[in-house]
């Protein structure tokens, strides 16, 4: 899987060098994720979370910007039963590495101040996965429930000031987080709201 990210990211940064302009940078931000599911005894939280990573752009109005992104996320479920001894309550914890390729357009473009819109697909391999029991009760989720791959749509914008950049993002879920669950249909997406602060380190974004 390594070999494969690393192949990717590096086909994206030599295709994006033809667009003529190249920036690269770091970021790090905030997340606050929530796992829907369909079932009506079933209530899930919203989480909060972090990622960090590095960023590439390249264009001048219109551009490429591929990233890649180590996040952690997750979810609180808790089942409300009709007897106490199905009440459990299970915490779920995703570190997962994104690579999220967005298309962008600069409203407003100048050296000093940049007005962005964008969107892309996203895709989330699921590296390092907990399940843990909040309370007494067993729950069904096991971290082989847990999907190894998910794939998102994002859209959002951003601003850029000199060497700093905010991007605010929304991502949601295409495919089911948790599935062969025992006794309990989750069809469970991942939504998503991403806040980033970047900083670039080299070339003209």
């Amino acid at each position: 899987m390594k070999k494969t990210i690393t192949l990717l990211f590096m086909a994206l940064m030599i295709s994006g060098l033809s667009y003529g302009q190249f920036a690269l940078g770091v970021k790090l931000g905030y997340n606050a994720n929530k796992l829907s599911t369909n079932l009506d005894s079933v209530k899930s939280q919203f989480n909060s979370g972090f990622h960090v990573g590095v960023w590439a752009h390249f264009g001048k109005r219109f551009y490429v910007a591929p990233e890649l992104l180590y996040s952690m996320s997750g979810a609180v479920f808790t089942n409300e039963g009709n007897l106490s001894t199905n009440d459990w309550k299970q915490k779920i914890t995703i570190g997962s590495l994104d690579i999220p390729v967005m298309l962008g357009f600069k409203i407003i473009h100048s050296d000093v101040i940049t007005w962005r819109v964008e969107l892309g697909p996203e895709a989330s391999f699921n590296i390092n996965k907990k399940v843990s029991d909040e309370n007494s009760v067993i729950g069904p989720i096991q971290e082989s429930s847990l999907s190894s791959m998910s794939w998102y749509a994002l859209g959002g914008t951003g601003i850029d000031v000199l060497f700093l950049s905010l991007d605010i993002r929304y991502k949601y879920g295409l495919n089911q987080l948790i599935k062969d669950v025992e006794n309990y249909q989750f069809d469970t997406k991942n939504q998503m709201f991403v806040v980033s602060l970047g900083f670039k380190i080299f070339g003209k974004k």
